[in-house]
Formats: C-alpha cells, sequence, structure tokens
C-alpha cells in the first residue's frame, strides 16, 4: 500500500460558492495564480519544520504517530529526522513509512512538476467564496494527463495575494495496486507573501487494510537566512516535487 494524501471533511463547513462577477477575468486570475506561485517556489530552500503524522487503521483498530523534522536543502531535496514514534509497528511500517517512500516518488528530483498549474491541469472557474475570512477565487481542476501524484478537484485561490488557501480531491492514478482510491485536503496559510502548508488530510482505500486515515500536521518553521520575516517561524509550506527519505 502506498498512501500519499487526503481531507479532512469534517474540519471545514463547504463552502457556499457565488457566481458574482469580480474585476479580473478568471483567465487573468489563473495568470496571477501562476505567477506568484513561481516568485515563491524557491524561497523556502534551507529551512526545516516540525511535522507530526498521525496514521489510523479502524478495520484493525490500529494507529500511530511520528514526530520528526522535515529539512528542505539549499537545493529543495527533502530529509526527515525521527524524533518520537508511538503506537503500532503496523501503522509505522505500512502507512507513514509509505506515506514518506511515495513522497520521494512523487518527488523525481523534480524532473516531473507536480504543480498546481495549467502546465498540468485545466482551471474551470466555479464561483467565489468565503474562507478563512477572505474571499477566495474556487476553480476546479482536471489534469492533462493521467499521472501519479495529479488529482482531480477543487483549488481556492486567495483573492488578495493570488496564493492557494486550500487543494482538494481524488488522485488521478494510484500509485499502487494495492491502493483503491486517495482523497485529500491540503490547507494553506499565508505569511509574508509564501503559502505555507498547515495540514494535509487524507484517505485511503486499500485492498489490504480497509480504509486508511493519515494527518500531516506541519508547525515550527525555522526559515532560511534570506526568509523575508522572522514572524513566519510557525508553519512550513509542504513541496509536493521533493525527495524524502526516513533518517
Amino acid at each position: 500500500m502506498a498512501v500519499v494524501l487526503y481531507s479532512s471533511l469534517g474540519m471545514m463547513a463547504a463552502a457556499t460558492l457565488s457566481p458574482a462577477r469580480f474585476p479580473l477575468s478568471p483567465d487573468a486570475v489563473v495568470e496571477r495564480y501562476s505567477a506568484a506561485c513561481h516568485e515563491q517556489g524557491t524561497r523556502l530552500y534551507g529551512s526545516s519544520m516540525e511535522v507530526y503524522i498521525t496514521a489510523k487503521l479502524p478495520k484493525l483498530d490500529k494507529q500511530g504517530r511520528l514526530h520528526a523534522l522535515r529539512h528542505i536543502s539549499k537545493v529543495g531535496f527533502v530529509t526527515y529526522e525521527a524524533l518520537e514514534f508511538e503506537g503500532d509497528t503496523t501503522i509505522r511500517n505500512s502507512v507513514i513509512a509509505r506515506y514518506l517512500a511515495a513522497e520521494t516518488q512523487t518527488g523525481a528530483g523534480g524532473v516531473v512538476s507536480l504543480d498546481m498549474t495549467p502546465a498540468n491541469y485545466t482551471f474551470k472557474y466555479k464561483g467565489l467564496s468565503g474562507e478563512y475570512g477572505r474571499q477566495v477565487y474556487v476553480f476546479g481542476l482536471t489534469p492533462r494527463k493521467k499521472r501519479i501524484g495529479l488529482f482531480k478537484g477543487e483549488l481556492s485561490v486567495d483573492s488578495r495575494t493570488y496564493l492557494p488557501l486550500r487543494a482538494s480531491g481524488r488522485f488521478a492514478k494510484n500509485p499502487s495496486i494495492l491502493v483503491r482510491r486517495i482523497e485529500f485536503v491540503r490547507e494553506y496559510e499565508i505569511h509574508d507573501g509564501i503559502a505555507i502548508t498547515r495540514r494535509i488530510q487524507s484517505t485511503v482505500q486499500t485492498r489490504l487494510f480497509g480504509k486508511a486515515e493519515l494527518t500531516v500536521e506541519f508547525s515550527h518553521l525555522s526559515p532560511p537566512e534570506n526568509f523575508a520575516s522572522p514572524a513566519t517561524c510557525s508553519r512550513l509550506r509542504g513541496v509536493s516535487s521533493s525527495r524524502a527519505e526516513m533518517l
């Protein structure tokens, strides 16, 4: 079983979309969103953060939690330094370890980009919404190719910074024959012009263990020396195109 990422629908009420007009055309919003994401692309290289990964196998009544440090090198490579694990060894070996391995596979050394950009997705404007106390543009995303790591779902874009606030959906291609379906929600916080991943929650329907639930929480950012502001030392943006290894 390979585990990628899912979502907690209970944490967030469904957004009410409005077809109201806004000053920019949908194409212009997508263009500004793409530019904003490109600009922040490498700003967290050389940083590290704390990560808590909690996983459950409800059918087997097993659960576990890993506390680790996640380091991003100055060239974008990601490594994990395990600090503490508590719980069942099945969770550690069959869920959490495979999630980390899946992050390595989707990284592919940065050769294949999985970014939420027009190069990988078609964007369809769905309406305006209010999320996290902000007005957001909501787009439906459809992958241009059925490739591991890409998904079909929704993207919420902040109307002030044009950075992502929330992404959710179902992965277009399963990473293993042991996986039936993967769904996820990724939530961001915006600090100093950077979208920083706050939480990723996923559910994976597997052939061996039934449903697997995974929550990844990011905190205590130690930013690189050239980062904009020390006040941002709260969360770290997870990098989807990365290499990961368990130390």
